[in-house]
């Protein structure tokens, strides 16, 4: 197993001179005034005479002050993001869109620069390991954010993926709508829609004078998918979607005003919002868009590629390492790959993965066949997690397709978190885009990473934790998440199930997928790859359909890094198995190693190790440690 190498957390010791080190830079403030300075600024309290009191010192105190900021950060989150807040099933903010100009930017920042001083006066003495845990984990947050906010990222906001465009048709299918409020906050929110397309616009505009614009090829995609948003008929437009199916409990009298009040805000404000964007878009930013794919071509790229491998994968990868990793994956992927080849009667991958193409058993008749093979595979996986899992989420979970406005440049399949409370459940959407393109031997593996035991198993559970935070519930660290989902692909073939050997090439075929993410993102983003190299190293390496190939090089190209991390939190938590394994013999049980994974949250893979060997270590009993 190949060892990953994580990024080592700062000891406890050492983050309070890194604060006072933020304090000088910030405030002009030296270290050896910092206390006096936490004094000045209210981050301990002080008596009416303005006598400095010492800081809470009682683990009573501390662990109080502990909770409330914890507290006091999520509510601020909650009040700033308030799109985030309505998906997660908080309704307060449900007639709010967020702020998308440079002074809110900055204002978040500020915000976060005062929670980290606040915490750098929190002694962690005595408090228990998941509250040491949760205030590490904070104080990266708020560091992560101000070492990005040298690239501007806000500048960027748009691409083929997504943005202000895509992310309020997308809000409406998520939303529950039971009462005349919950439609008034959702017509609120369509009137403040074209403001927030100006915000975003004008951001856009101070990118293209910083240099800072993604490859036209892309905005080009994105444009087609404004334009189509723009151009419906308002009871069209998936903004009027909450108008579908009214519940019964809304008088006819409200849902006729509602109705009119909703389309005529789509029609009058909206449609127009999205007009004009398409507007800007097509005159003024996708000619600005850069030629060059790889995010190197920005004037600080090759350091902001490097920040992002750090922020995604959680360690200390560099670009050239990770290259060299996937190379070495694809290798042993296509070795197995063969054997299976060879068992079917082929002497070649070559011939295999043509016959494949072929064989129309492997593909399906239809959309609904293919959402039907998904379901297929979940059942019996379903049955088998009692014997994987002490924990198991609540929630409920469903199998849909893509929405037809998106199905064009999405994946090839996702998940949704549904909400804590269960009144949306968690989604597993498939796109069905030229579905008889599609290669059902690739269902079984992705049925696994996006459904059961991959996303809706692990987030569902972080959702439904007691006794943390809330922000630990919704952490969201890529290698941890996606690595555990690419893990729950191979956990499958571990417990029996790819019982078809082109199932089970599939399998592999999704896990080289991940393999070949690992050269070609370094490719393009670190090694002046173009995209046609992209794509022609996809055909060499594997049997990926031509639609999810075109679609998953441009992905790669807007998301720099991201892709990455599948691989390298996979690797981890296979490592962090074996090593459990190896120090524990007979008393392994895989039960508890994955309640130990999944029960604490999304985790950095730093953090995680640590985890896995204080619980190995406490398995083991003393005097049995090596």
């Amino acid at each position: 197993m190949k060892k990953i190498t994580l990024l080592t957390p700062a000891a406890a010791a050492l983050k309070r001179p890194l604060l006072c080190l933020l304090a000088a830079f910030l405030f002009s403030v030296p270290c050896s005034l910092f206390p006096a300075f936490a004094q000045k600024l209210q981050l301990v309290p002080q008596t009416q005479a303005q006598t400095p009191a010492p800081a809470p010192v009682s683990l009573e105190d501390r662990r109080k002050a502990l909770n409330d900021l914890f507290h006091e950060y999520w509510e601020d989150r909650l009040k700033h993001e308030p799109e985030f807040a309505s998906v997660i099933g908080d309704k307060r903010y449900n007639d709010q869109t967020s702020d998308y100009s440079v002074a809110a930017v900055n204002d978040e920042l500020a915000r976060e620069q005062k929670f980290l001083l606040k915490l750098a006066v929190i002694d962690p003495t005595g408090f228990t390991d998941q509250e040491k845990t949760s205030q590490d984990l904070l104080i990266r947050t708020f560091e992560l954010d101000e070492e990005a906010a040298e690239f501007k990222e806000w500048e960027m906001p748009v691409n083929q993926m997504g943005g202000i465009y895509s992310d309020y048709p997308r809000l409406a299918a998520e939303l529950s709508f039971a009462t005349v409020k919950d439609y008034d906050d959702w017509i609120a929110r369509l009137h403040a829609l074209p403001r927030a397309f100006a915000q975003v616009t004008e951001d856009m505009s101070i990118g293209m004078e910083d240099g800072r614009v993604p490859p036209r090829y892309l905005l080009e995609k994105a444009l087609d998918q404004v334009k189509e948003l723009a151009n419906q008929k308002p009871e069209d437009s998936p903004l009027a979607l909450p108008l579908k199916n009214f519940p019964a409990a809304i008088s006819a009298t409200d849902q006729l005003r509602i109705k009119t009040e909703m389309l005529a805000a789509i029609a009058k404000e909206d449609l127009p919002a999205y007009l004009r964007f398409a507007r800007f878009l097509e005159v003024s930013y996708v000619p600005a868009g850069r030629t060059k794919p790889g995010i190197d071509a920005l004037p600080d790229g090759k350091k902001y590629y490097q920040f992002l491998i750090a922020r995604t994968t959680t360690t200390d990868l560099t670009a050239d390492q990770i290259h060299q990793i996937g190379l070495d994956e694809v290798i042993k992927d296509e070795a197995a790959m063969l054997a299976i080849a060879q068992k079917l009667g082929f002497p070649d991958l070559k011939s295999f993965r043509a016959s494949l193409k072929a064989n129309p058993k492997l593909h399906p008749a239809s959309a609904d066949a293919l959402l039907d093979a998904y379901r297929g595979y979940l059942k019996p996986m379903q049955a088998k997690l009692p014997e994987l899992f002490g924990t198991l989420p609540k929630a409920p979970f469903e199998v849909v397709a893509v929405p037809a406005y998106a199905e064009k440049t999405s994946a090839p399949a996702y998940y949704q978190g549904g909400t804590p409370d269960g009144s949306r459940p968690g989604r597993l959407f498939i796109d069905t885009y030229n579905a008889t393109e599609r290669n059902l031997y690739a269902v079984e593996a992705i049925a696994y990473h996006e459904g059961i035991p991959g996303h809706h198993l692990q987030i569902s559970i972080a959702h439904e934790l007691t006794g943390l935070p809330e922000f630990r519930k919704y952490g969201h660290y890529t290698a941890y998440i996606e690595g555990w989902g690419l893990y729950a692909e191979r956990l499958g073939k571990d417990v029996g199930f790819y019982q078809d050997p082109y199932s089970d090439y599939g399998r592999l075929e999704a896990d080289i997928w991940r393999a070949v993410r690992l050269v070609v993102d370094t490719g393009v983003h670190s090694e002046g790859w173009t995209r046609e190299q992209m794509v022609q190293y996809f055909h060499e390496h594997s049997n990926v359909d031509e639609t999810s190939v075109q679609s998953e090089v441009d992905r790669y190209i807007a998301w720099p890094s991201q892709a990455v991390a599948y691989k390298i939190g996979q690797l981890k938590i296979l490592e962090l198995r074996d090593r459990a394994q190896k120090a524990l013999g007979a008393k392994f049980d895989i039960r508890a190693f994955h309640d130990q994974v999944i029960d604490a949250g999304a985790l950095p893979l730093d953090v995680l190790e640590q985890r896995i060997d204080a619980w190995i270590a406490q398995e083991q009993g003393p005097g049995n440690r090596d």
